[in-house]
């Protein structure tokens, strides 16, 4: 690699990193993966990682002793989403750059190939599928009968149309999450008054389960237990902001509701079949699948991951506690995906990232701030502390299925 010029390596490692950001890598992740590509292409590379930026400087690896940088880099960047396709394209292009099978600035062009690529009317259409399916799931799981499942639906599929359009409008994507909160609550409210009783808090948590950003939480917390603190509080405050708005819309909504009487009446738990949380949970996998963009020919893998971390979550919550079935759900998740990269020579979050959404604790964030908004402090005080609980438990997890199976790239 030293026949190739520093700046076009720098130029390779530099894109490289652009991608595994704008595809939804976390700090410790993406930082251990440039530093390892970095050295395979005998450049020393030193690079910190935030939600909205990355700073890297560079120098040729024999004379990294001196500690001065040849070159530096500064991106600022938007926050990224999971996109496990791209993730794999991305991985794949670095894995023949190393390899040398591919030349670099053919690599450097494709990955700006994959960065400039345009979802298809298909994609569209089956995510707009998964705002719809992936509420009603959930909604199941919650137990909140036949009509509350088909209310979530119509607010989840409400929701999708809200987030299409917020990806051509800016100041939509400003207020994208208290909107679909306000609209949620205020449909189920109708729903609830004028057609059918329905538990409307449970609803509007199964109708906005999509927008919840567990995700953010559980990557905030790991980054903050591997000390990569400015990421981490950075992450944890992004991830507040979207849950204050989210439950400020709710809130707002049930005001507006009252201001009119439309008070919705106290509705017992429901009863549906017990079949239907096994047929909800394999079909809200599909959605997960189709959310996070995941390869096709790994859906069946990313189905039975998501199917085995809610198993060990019921299991363990129902025979120790809720806290130990998180720990166990995700301590088998994060082995079985190192596993899985070992085996397959591809990144384990795609079966990482699917298969922790139903156990990441992002509605209980959003019921710890709408307790809070109410003016229930004890009870938002004792939910939060719950959140904390679950938090600590899931990032435990997997922190312990790394070391139980270490990885074949911090990918």
């Amino acid at each position: 690699m030293t026949t190739v010029p520093l700046t076009t390596r720098v130029e390779f490692v530099v894109e490289l990193a652009r991608r595994l950001h704008e595809y939804g890598t976390a700090a410790p992740r993406l930082e251990a993966a440039i530093t390892l590509v970095g050295q395979r292409l005998e450049l020393s590379c030193d690079i910190l990682s935030t939600p909205t930026s990355i700073i890297m400087s560079f120098s040729q690896l024999d004379s990294a002793a001196s500690g001065v940088a040849e070159l530096t880099q500064v991106l600022r960047l938007s926050p990224g989403e999971v996109n496990l396709k791209s993730l794999c394209l991305v991985d794949e292009i670095a894995d023949q750059v190393i390899s040398g099978e591919l030349d670099i600035v053919e690599g450097r062009r494709r990955l700006r190939e994959v960065g400039v690529a345009q979802p298809s009317l298909t994609s569209k259409i089956l995510t707009l599928a998964a705002y719809a399916v992936a509420p009603a799931c959930v909604a199941a799981i919650l137990l909140t009968g036949w009509a509350g499942i088909a209310t979530a639906s119509v607010i989840g599929f409400v929701t999708g149309i809200t987030a299409l359009s917020a990806r051509k409008r800016s100041n939509i994507a400003a207020a994208f999450e208290a909107i679909s909160a306000l609209l949620a609550t205020i449909i189920a409210t109708v729903v609830a008054v004028y057609l059918v009783p329905i538990p409307v808090r449970s609803v509007v948590v199964a109708s906005l389960i999509i927008l919840l950003p567990g995700m953010s939480l559980t990557a905030a917390v790991r980054e903050l237990s591997s000390q990569d603190l400015v990421s981490g509080t950075a992450r944890m405050a992004g991830a507040m902001a979207v849950l204050l708005k989210l439950a400020f819309g709710a809130v707002a909504a049930t005001q507006v509701c009252a201001l009119f009487g439309l008070v919705p009446p106290t509705v017992p738990i429901m009863t549906i079949p017990a079949w239907i949380e096994w047929v909800a949970v394999p079909l809200s996998a599909v959605t997960f699948a189709i959310t996070f963009r995941s390869p096709l020919r790994f859906f069946p893998i990313v189905i039975a991951s998501v199917i085995a971390g809610y198993i060990c979550t019921r299991v363990g919550g129902a025979y120790v506690s809720a806290a130990f079935g998180v720990f166990s759900g995700g301590l088998l998740l994060g082995a079985a995906s190192n596993v899985f990269a070992r085996v397959f020579k591809r990144p384990g979050a795609l079966i990482r990232e699917p298969g922790i959404i139903l156990l990441v604790p992002g509605s209980i964030g959003f019921r710890t701030l709408s307790f809070v908004f109410e003016r229930d402090v004890m009870l938002g005080l004792d939910t939060g502390i719950t959140l904390v609980t679950l938090l600590v438990a899931l990032v435990a997890g997997l922190l312990f299925g790394d070391l139980l199976v270490p990885p074949r790239r911090k990918l």
